[in-house]
């Protein structure tokens, strides 16, 4: 186990638990945040036993609470001899990364939290969860969050929930496509174990090359998808996990992945 007292890392079997530290600020953002989160995505890419990330927040009432905003000039203050921001860096890490990654959202996603959610590829919250873009509350905008959000939810709702900045609970975010289930808070921990292990049985060079894939071709019109998606199916094929798979279905045995 890692712990920078802000983000603690632990691997748990073939799961890697990414968890914001800082429960008495609702687990809100700031620099430390940001870079245990990254060394978090970047250890997991580099360890080869780990097959899933889960990103989480500690306590039982917040996922993150967005930026911290108890020193406001900390949280927007920016260096602008930088092209980039630490924090949009983070989401570019995790668009790129190749293994997927869960949000356990436990409790509050607000605002920055709804970017560290919608970089996963999959999110189970419990029922008590309220989420919300209430920037415009405090004179800025969810810009980073936009490039995110506008894939995953409608139109409509977006320009709601930025434009008000009013909360919505975790069924309407059910509804608009930000999660995969929602449970009481007590059954949090087993879907999210349940989600786990419907992950690490399969093949692990699927998933890699899978991930790679759908990264790729986001920006794709149909005719440049389709024609780059050919290439990738029969790289695939050629993989030592596609013969396994293969002989294993045809043995009708479980299939013992290599990962290559």
């Amino acid at each position: 186990m890692i712990d920078n007292s802000s983000v603690v890392l632990e691997k748990r079997g073939s799961a890697f638990w990414i968890t914001i530290n800082r429960p008495e600020k609702r687990n809100a953002i700031n620099g430390d945040v940001v870079a245990g989160i990254s060394k978090g995505y970047r250890d997991a890419q580099d360890d080869p036993d780990v097959r899933v990330i889960v990103l989480t927040g500690a306590g039982g009432k917040a996922f993150c609470a967005g930026a911290d905003l108890v020193n406001t000039g900390a949280a927007f203050a920016f260096d602008f001899s930088k092209p980039n921001v630490d924090y949009a860096d983070l989401l570019r890490l995790a668009q790129n990364a190749t293994k997927p990654a869960i949000a356990r959202v436990n409790g509050v996603c607000m605002a920055g939290g709804m970017g560290l959610l919608c970089m996963t590829d999959m999110a189970v919250a419990a029922e008590g969860a309220i989420f919300g873009l209430p920037e415009v509350k405090v004179g800025v905008f969810p810009m980073q969050v936009m490039s995110l959000l506008q894939d995953i939810a409608p139109r409509r709702l977006i320009n709601e929930w930025a434009l008000t900045g009013e909360p919505f609970d975790a069924r309407a975010a059910l509804a608009a496509g930000l999660l995969n289930h929602v449970v009481p808070a007590a059954e949090l921990d087993a879907k999210i174990e349940w989600l786990i292990g419907r992950i690490v049985d399969k093949s692990p060079t699927a998933i890699r090359r899978g991930k790679y894939a759908m990264r790729a071709i986001a920006s794709m019109s149909f005719d440049q998808s389709i024609a780059y998606t050919e290439s990738q199916i029969a790289l695939t094929a050629m993989t030592e996990d596609a013969k396994e798979g293969l002989a294993a279905f045809g043995e009708k045995r479980k299939p013992a992945w290599k990962g290559k």
